[in-house]
């Protein structure tokens, strides 16, 4: 066929052309929705740095998911700030504990929502970092191992989805799959943030979870940026150990590492849309520089291309109503 006959425009020429040839779609279902759970009632905090993302008391939280739910939104992702911190993570340990508690209480009052409860010791610790700390400062891997699994139990029992292990300690997949299994959880989930970087885009969420180091940094376990093929390393690992769906974290920096694991694994992938990437568009449109509803678009269509299945995002319940509309 000559050159001056093909012409890729004729199938742009509409919007009725544009739709019917579309190649990547956005479905609430593919939406993940992370909610900050708080200590006390009635308490519906603003996130200065994250503009629309409140701190909740456990009865707003069930208020918010409510919302959230009826406008589409299928699945949330639960990080908790308890008033209590120590060395050993108590609060996230404990079946009375902010996030057992918050777990439980927006599944009896909303069964058919889903809910994925985010595992790490950093919000309940009062060093701010993932893990156990020895006296020498060195994030201990086999023992934080042992209580991520407890920990994962503990949301299991409450009721939780999923368990969503963002810790990226060694071999913790594996730990919690045996002990859930063990403890008669064999049908729970594993959400494992098996590609999580050492990002400078986390900012505005150390203010929402209330989990800064409160010294040094996280670099001796999650990922330096400049890593690709560490990260299917990673992620493969996780697999073998029993994985359900494997996250990279954070997604729009990372479109290239998506790619390379939605190619290399045969389960699902969720990519996370951080802080930082939801503070940025949400400043630039207050100032008028970009559409926002364009950008956001934009982006997560653009993760969804390069080949997450699953979102999580702090633009959710708009991106819902949008597409309701």
């Amino acid at each position: 066929m000559a050159a001056s006959k093909v012409r890729p425009r004729r199938t742009r020429q509409s919007e009725l052309w544009r739709r019917l040839v579309r190649e990547t779609h956005l479905r609430s279902e593919s939406l993940v929705y992370p909610m900050f759970v708080v200590p006390g009632k009635g308490v519906r905090r603003a996130v200065e740095s994250m503009p629309g993302i409140f701190q909740l008391s456990v009865d707003e939280a069930v208020r918010h998911a409510r919302e959230v739910a009826e406008g589409g939104v299928v699945s949330v992702l639960l990080f908790a700030a308890p008033e209590h911190k120590d060395a050993r993570a108590s609060d996230a340990l404990a079946a009375t504990g902010l996030a057992a508690r918050a777990i439980a209480a927006i599944k009896e009052a909303l069964p058919q929502l889903m809910v994925w409860a985010d595992v790490c010791l950093c919000g309940a610790t009062d060093h701010g970092h993932c893990g156990h700390v020895t006296a020498g400062g060195v994030i201990d891997n086999d023992s934080s191992v042992a209580t991520l699994a407890q920990v994962a139990l503990n949301y299991a029992r409450a009721g939780a989805d999923a368990v969503a292990p963002s810790d990226m300690m060694d071999g913790r997949v594996a730990a919690i799959r045996a002990l859930l299994d063990a403890e008669g959880f064999s049908s729970t989930p594993i959400v494992s943030y098996a590609a999580k970087y050492a990002s400078s885009f986390y900012g505005p969420f150390r203010e929402a979870a209330e989990s800064a180091p409160a010294f040094g940094d996280r670099r001796s376990y999650q990922m330096d940026p400049a890593n690709g093929r560490e990260a299917l390393r990673e992620v493969l690992l996780d697999v073998e150990e029993g994985a359900d769906l494997v996250m990279v974290k954070p997604a729009g920096p990372y479109l290239d590492v998506i790619r390379q694991v939605r190619d290399a694994v045969r389960i699902p992938v969720v990519a996370y849309q951080v802080s930082g990437e939801f503070s940025l568009i949400k400043a630039a449109a207050q100032r008028g520089w970009i559409d926002e509803r364009a950008a956001v678009l934009e982006t997560l269509t653009g993760i969804r291309r390069a080949g997450a299945d699953l979102i999580i995002t702090y633009f959710a319940p708009q991106v819902s109503a949008w597409l309701r509309a």
